[in-house]
């Protein structure tokens, strides 16, 4: 009877304790979440406007898009009877963009996590020409080419090589890309943006 009861202490003894083990182990986790709980909850990012703005004005570059393009340049001029001609194989790189450095019109809805920007369209920024080649060139006895004339071919050259950019779908890609960009930037705080469109003033090519 005597090893009946020792071995019924032992085994009360182990019960206490590993009551007492779980009591602990509960209150440890009980005072646990209740410092959790009296913890700040952290709240999502939020953009303001002079944000979105200052952004705008720091990636404007940065969204620019560029295309080589090769065009068939013929000038022609008359002049006292006399024709003089040249034909030229023009090679230039055109660049598109949108100045997002004037893009202050900015509408943020912080319940939607929505950003409106109102963006003017992409237009052709700069056109290098980079090789000029002359296959054909004649002119009268009395109708010389003269340095006029040859101001006059390169304003043509860059003048159809900035239109030859914009029919090329190099200005819808350009505005792709702005939207394309402005959602990755505001995106990882976890607003959407919606971009409205606005006339583009077409700049001078000379």
């Amino acid at each position: 009877m005597a090893a009946v009861r020792w071995t019924r202490s032992i085994l009360w003894l182990a019960f206490a304790v590993v009551l007492v083990l779980v009591i602990g182990f509960g209150a440890a986790i009980a005072q646990r979440a209740a410092s959790f709980s009296l913890l700040p909850k952290s709240e999502p990012p939020r953009v303001t406007h002079d944000l979105v703005v200052q952004q705008l004005q720091d990636v404007a570059k940065l969204v620019s898009t560029e295309m080589t393009l090769r065009d068939v340049v013929v000038y022609d001029a008359t002049r006292y009877g006399f024709a003089k001609r040249a034909l030229l194989v023009v090679t230039g790189k055109v660049s598109a963009g949108i100045d997002l450095g004037a893009a202050t019109d900015v509408k943020i809805d912080q319940d939607a996590r929505r950003i409106r920007i109102t963006l003017p369209r992409a237009r052709v920024l700069a056109v290098e020409v980079l090789d000029v080649r002359t296959y054909d060139e004649s002119a009268g006895l009395f109708n010389p080419f003269r340095p006029e004339d040859r101001d006059a071919i390169q304003r043509q050259v860059r003048h159809q090589l900035y239109t030859a950019g914009e029919q090329s779908g190099l200005l819808n890609h350009a505005d792709s890309s702005a939207a394309r960009v402005l959602n990755e930037l505001f995106g990882r705080d976890g607003y959407t943006v919606e971009i409205v469109r606005s006339a583009a003033l077409t700049p001078s090519t000379g």
